[in-house]
């Protein structure tokens, strides 16, 4: 598979720096592929054309975002545990990586529709770990049984996202970490029982 060559990665990589610097609209696929060190025609072995460099840049980092907060979750008994080292985890991986919270907060919502909803689709991963929680919650007795599932997960990825959107837009100037477990008691206390 091409997703498994050092190139593709590379080319990933470059991808998340090129768009981080230039916009996604000004990122030009000449220099994503300086930036990877790799010739132009070589990306077109990998991707179809920009928006697929962004769509499958967005599957690998979320892909791996999943990854690594499911595995941190696993080992926790409580839902509120599990949703500290969420919140914990989501924001320590964008803080780890400047460029890659100006891309997925900033330069993903600027696309058009259909970009949109490729990028929705991809999103369902990190969703269904939410519901995860959420379930888990309801089960313990942690959470209201009535509560409405949707909702809280809206109420859960939007405080998320918008908590880090924020962070990008104010050039990264406090710990963004170090806010986890008041968004977490935030929203434990929105729907805790």
């Amino acid at each position: 598979m091409k997703t498994n060559k050092p190139k593709y990665r590379q080319i990933i990589d470059a991808a998340v720096i090129v768009i981080a610097e230039n916009g996604y609209h000004q990122a030009q696929v000449s220099k994503i592929a300086k930036q990877a060190g790799v010739a132009d025609g070589t990306i077109y072995l990998y991707f179809k054309n920009k928006e697929d460099i962004l769509i499958s840049l967005f599957q690998e980092k979320m892909g791996m975002f999943i990854e690594k907060i499911d595995e941190e979750i696993a080992g926790k008994r409580t839902a509120a545990e599990k949703l500290l080292v969420m919140v914990e985890s989501h924001f320590k991986i964008l803080s780890d990586d400047h460029q890659l919270a100006i891309v997925t907060q900033l330069e993903l919502r600027q696309s058009n529709k259909e970009l949109r909803l490729k990028i929705n689709e991809v999103l369902k991963g990190y969703l269904k770990l939410v519901d995860k929680i959420i379930y888990h919650g309801i089960e313990t007795g942690e959470f209201k049984k009535d509560i409405e599932v949707r909702l809280v997960r809206q109420m859960i990825f939007g405080t998320i996202d918008e908590t880090v959107t924020t962070w990008v837009m104010n050039e990264e100037k406090y710990d963004l970490v170090a806010l986890a477990p008041a968004v977490q008691q935030l929203l434990i206390n929105g729907f805790g029982a």
